[in-house]
C-alpha cells in the first residue's frame, strides 16, 4: 500500500516537522508514505477575489502536473463530509481497493483548492469543519491515517 500526500507549502515549523517525522515513521510497517510539497504562490495582502483565484489556479496546476491519470485522488476540503475515526479507517480501506493500493491526498493552501483540482479529485472530505493552518493540516492526516492502520487491524492505539 502506498500513499501519497501533496501539499501546497512548505512546513516551516520545527515542532510539526518533528511531529511529521514521527508519524511519518509510526506509518513504515503498515504503507509506503510520502509527501510531496508543492511552493505555494505569493500573493498580496489584502488579495481581490480575483487574486485569490489566479493564486490557486496556479497552485492547481503545480498539483496537477504530478498526478497520474490512474491516481485515486482525495482532496481535502472544509465543505465536504467529515468522519469520526471508525469511520475514516472503513472509508480508507474502502478507497484502497478503489485505488489499487495506492492513494493520493491533496492538501491545498491558504486559499484552499481550484475548482480544477476539486474537479479532478475522485473524492473529497474534510477533517473538521474548522480551520487548520495548512501545515497543521499534514500532521492531522498522518496521524489519522496511522489511526485508520491501527483500527483496521484491531491493534489499539490512545485514544
Amino acid at each position: 500500500m502506498k500513499i501519497r500526500i501533496i501539499a501546497i507549502g512548505k512546513i516551516k515549523e520545527n515542532y510539526l516537522k518533528q511531529g511529521i517525522a514521527e508519524y511519518l515513521l509510526r506509518l513504515k510497517p503498515y504503507c509506503q508514505t510520502e509527501i510531496i510539497e508543492v511552493n505555494d504562490e505569493p500573493v498580496n495582502d489584502n488579495p481581490k477575489d480575483a487574486d485569490i483565484n489566479r493564486v490557486k489556479d496556479i497552485e492547481g496546476e503545480r498539483v496537477l502536473k504530478l498526478l497520474k491519470p490512474q491516481d485515486y485522488v482525495i482532496s481535502l476540503d472544509l465543505n465536504q463530509k467529515e468522519f469520526d475515526s471508525p469511520s475514516f479507517a472503513k472509508y480508507l480501506e474502502d478507497k484502497f481497493v478503489l485505488g489499487g493500493s495506492n492513494i493520493t491526498f491533496v492538501i491545498g493552501g491558504s486559499y484552499g483548492l481550484s475548482d480544477t483540482l476539486k474537479k479532478r479529485a475522485n473524492n473529497s472530505i474534510s477533517l473538521s469543519k474548522m480551520t487548520f493552518l495548512h501545515q497543521m493540516t499534514r500532521l492531522i492526516l498522518l496521524e489519522q491515517i496511522y489511526r485508520a492502520f491501527k483500527i483496521n487491524r484491531n491493534e489499539t492505539y490512545h485514544k
